[in-house]
C-alpha cells in the first residue's frame, strides 16, 4: 500500500509527538509498504498527524478534497487541545477536521473525553504513545543519600507547571534532604535548580534513570511522553491534580493536589504500573487502524 503521513520525523531533541512520527514512518516501510509524505496518485491511506498548516506539506483542505474524491481512508490522530497551553480556537478547529475523517484516535482517554465532551462525533478509538526501552529503563542511581527530584520537558511552555518547579527551586536551597533537576527548555527563573540542557536518544534515558523520584506538574496534558519515559525508567512518578493524561499514566495513587501533599507522597516513594508498549507495538497497532 501507498501511506501518506503528514509529517516527517525531525532528528535531535523535539517534543514527544515527532516520536511517534518517526516510529510510524519506520514501521511503514518495515512493513513494505510505500512511504509518502506529500498528496501524489495512488494513495492508499492517509495519516494525519497534525493538521495545522506547516511548510513543506499539503494543506489539510487538499488532503480532505482527494480523501473524498478518491474515496481514501483517513486516519487522524489527536493529541492537543486548547486546555493545553490556555489557547483558543484549537478544539474547534480539531472537530472539524475530524468530521472529514474516516477515523480518529486520541492519545489517552482523558483526551477522548475532553473532546467527546466538546461535542466531537464519529469512529474513534485510543492508542498510548510507545517508549524505546532500550533507551529508557532502570539504572544505577545518583546515591549521595538525598531525593533527587527530576522532571524534563522539551517546550518552556509556563502550563508545563513551571509554578510547582519553582517552588522546589525554593525548597531544596533550605531543606537538604532534596535536589531538583530541571532537563530541557527552562524560563530562566530558577536560583538552586541543577539545569540540565535538552537531551534525547540514549543521553536522555541515561540522565533520566539516575534520579529517585519524577515530578510532573504539567497541566492539562493530552498524552505526556515525559510520564511514560521516567515511568520505563523505573522511577516513581507522580503528577499534578490538574494534569490530564499525565494523571491517568501515573495512576490515581500518584496524584497530588499541592507541595505539601506531594512532600508526604515522596517521603515513601512507589513504583507506578507500566502499562505502555514499545514504540513498535504502538506503531504497529496504528499501523492496523490505517490499514
Amino acid at each position: 500500500m501507498k501511506i501518506l503521513v503528514n509529517r516527517r520525523p525531525v532528528q535531535g531533541p523535539w517534543g514527544g509527538g515527532n516520536l511517534f512520527v518517526r516510529a510510524i514512518c519506520d514501521r511503514i516501510v518495515e512493513k513494505g509498504h510505500k512511504l509518502v509524505h506529500n498528496l501524489e496518485e495512488g494513495i492508499d491511506s492517509i495519516l494525519v498527524v497534525d493538521p495545522r498548516p506547516e511548510s513543506g506539506f499539503d494543506a489539510i483542505e487538499a488532503i480532505i478534497n482527494y480523501s473524498h474524491q478518491r474515496r481514501t481512508k483517513t486516519t487522524l490522530r489527536v493529541n492537543e487541545c486548547d486546555a493545553r497551553k490556555g489557547t483558543s480556537g484549537l478544539d474547534s478547529y480539531l472537530k472539524e477536521v475530524g468530521s472529514y475523517m474516516s477515523h480518529t484516535v486520541f492519545v489517552s482517554n482523558w483526551m477522548r473525553d475532553y473532546h467527546l465532551g466538546n461535542g466531537w462525533a464519529g469512529s474513534h478509538s485510543v492508542i498510548y504513545n510507545g517508549v524505546d526501552r532500550n533507551i529508557f529503563r532502570p539504572r544505577e542511581k545518583i546515591g549521595n543519600g538525598k531525593i533527587n527530584l527530576v522532571t524534563h520537558h522539551w517546550s518552556n511552555n509556563r502550563m508545563k507547571g513551571f509554578d510547582l518547579y519553582e517552588k522546589l527551586d525554593s525548597l531544596v536551597a533550605s531543606d537538604e534532604r532534596f535536589t531538583f533537576t530541571y532537563i530541557g527548555r527552562d524560563l530562566g527563573t530558577f536560583k538552586n535548580t541543577n539545569v540540565v540542557q535538552p537531551l534525547f536518544g540514549l543521553s536522555l534515558g541515561e540522565e533520566l534513570s539516575r534520579y529517585d523520584v519524577y515530578v510532573s506538574a504539567s497541566i492539562k496534558d493530552p498524552g505526556p511522553n515525559h510520564i511514560i519515559e521516567s515511568i520505563a525508567c523505573g522511577l516513581p512518578t507522580y503528577a499534578t491534580s490538574d494534569g490530564g493524561g499525565a494523571c491517568e499514566f501515573v495512576g490515581s495513587d500518584w496524584v497530588f493536589n499541592d507541595l505539601n501533599q506531594l512532600l508526604s507522597m515522596i517521603e515513601n516513594p512507589r513504583k507506578n504500573s507500566d502499562p505502555f508498549r514499545d514504540w513498535k507495538t504502538c506503531a504497529d497497532q496504528f499501523l492496523e487502524q490505517i490499514l
